[in-house]
């Protein structure tokens, strides 16, 4: 069940950033690279750290603690994240997990090198819920800006996603 539930909310996230990334790629860059306030200061921003936090994630699930993760000033434009992000292959983790898998503790080092030990399935929910209010600041930012994303509701993907 709890797998389910894994997969079920990494499938919305993917449908809720990809609603975001389609409408921030609308943009013209003055207004994609526009310095709005906020966590992080642009669309770009934000969503060059929702990635950025995805990628840390799978690798620290993949046994890995990487030191830092890339920063806006890496990436060009929204073309150029757009493909970075086809290469945190996310979904392909998570086929591969079972119950047991979720239980496992993960010890990792965060970018400042202090150890931590969480429990799999909480470093999953961690990750989807942390893309959560960045995607939320993102989709307020797109708005200001005339280009609301539209519905990012977990209801609505449900609906709108093809049945087993």
């Amino acid at each position: 069940m709890l797998v389910d539930l894994i997969k079920t909310l990494y499938g919305y996230n993917a449908w809720a950033n990809g609603r975001v990334l389609e409408t921030a790629a609308g943009l013209d860059p003055d207004r994609y690279f526009a310095r709005l306030g906020g966590s992080f200061d642009s669309v770009h921003d934000t969503l060059v750290h929702i990635v950025g936090a995805q990628w840390v994630w799978l690798r620290r699930w993949l046994g890995e603690s990487p030191r830092a993760i890339f920063g806006p000033a890496d990436f060009e434009g929204i073309a150029d994240l757009r493909r970075r992000w086809e290469e945190v292959k996310t979904q392909a983790y998570l086929g591969g997990l079972d119950e047991a898998a979720l239980g496992r503790l993960l010890f990792y080092r965060d970018t400042r090198g202090v150890e931590h030990t969480f429990s799999l399935w909480q470093t999953l929910v961690h990750q989807v819920n942390h893309a959560a209010q960045h995607r939320s600041e993102a989709a307020m930012m797109l708005t200001r800006l005339g280009h609301s994303p539209g519905e990012l509701d977990f209801v609505r993907y449900l609906e709108r996603r093809p049945q087993p």
